[in-house]
C-alpha cells in the first residue's frame, strides 16, 4: 500500500518536497516511480528510482529541477522538485513495481492516492 503527500500550492520558482510512504516489507524490492496527471491528460510518467543500487529515472522535462530518493529503512521515496513552473500543476501519484519497463504505466501494480500540486505563476 502506498500513501503519497506533500503537494500543495506554490510560486513559480519555488520548491516542493512530495513523500510517498509504503506498506510492507518487500518495499526494498520494488521499483518507486512517480507520476503525474494535469487536467485533461493523461498520466504521465515523471521520475523512477529503482530497486538495489537506485539506479534514478527523469523525464526530460523535470530532469536537472527534480531529484527522487529512497530510504529503504523508512520505506520512503521523496520527490524534489525545484525551480518549479505552472506547467508542473498537476496531481502527483506514486507507483511501486517489481517488474517491467520503468518509463511504462502499465508495469505499476501499485499505485498510491494521489497529491495535488499547484504552482501559481
Amino acid at each position: 500500500q502506498l500513501q503519497a503527500y506533500g503537494g500543495g500550492l506554490v510560486q513559480a520558482g519555488g520548491s516542493r518536497r512530495l513523500t510517498c510512504s509504503a506498506s510492507g516489507r518487500a518495499f526494498i524490492n520494488y521499483t518507486v516511480a512517480w507520476f503525474r496527471q494535469a487536467p485533461g491528460k493523461e498520466r504521465e510518467f515523471v521520475s523512477a528510482v529503482k530497486y538495489g543500487v537506485g539506479t534514478t529515472y527523469y523525464d526530460d522535462f523535470v530532469k536537472g529541477r527534480f531529484t527522487i530518493s529512497r530510504d529503504n529503512d523508512k520505506r520512503t521515496v521523496y520527490l524534489q522538485m525545484n525551480s518549479l513552473q505552472p506547467e508542473d500543476t498537476a496531481v502527483y501519484y506514486c507507483a511501486a513495481t517489481d517488474r517491467g519497463t520503468v518509463y511504462s504505466r502499465p508495469s505499476y501494480h501499485y499505485w498510491g492516492q494521489g497529491t495535488q500540486v499547484t504552482v501559481s505563476s
